[in-house]
């Protein structure tokens, strides 16, 4: 009853809006592939090759929260990136590119 009674603010919303989440066991499942591979993240090599590698886990898991297969986004953008302007690089992100890749498989999912 007190954590209900520390957390009523949480409750309440809950409560009052359908979309609202009772638990956050969604977002701790697409970061459990990170806390897996923790100690292989030591040797990035240096602060901006950490850098990079959690650029590419965010659009790797942006494209799977967007029903995009990651492979096919990846060689997507790696064969149109070198014709893009900068100055337009959102256009190449997963959500603006979905309509031009296959589709993500449950199979996709759980291996890649």
């Amino acid at each position: 009853i007190n954590y209900s009674l520390n957390h009523w603010a949480a409750l309440t919303f809950y409560c009052e809006d359908g979309r609202a989440e009772i638990s956050n066991v969604l977002a701790e499942n697409a970061l459990r592939c990170v806390a897996l591979g923790r100690k292989n993240y030591l040797f990035v090599g240096s602060d901006s090759g950490g850098e990079r590698a959690a650029a590419m886990y965010s659009l790797i898991g942006s494209c799977k929260l967007n029903g995009i297969n990651p492979r096919a986004y990846l060689e997507y953008v790696l064969t149109h990136i070198a014709d893009h302007k900068i100055s337009r690089i959102d256009e190449l992100l997963p959500w603006n590119v979905a309509d031009k890749l296959k589709p993500l498989t449950p199979h996709t999912l759980s291996t890649g």
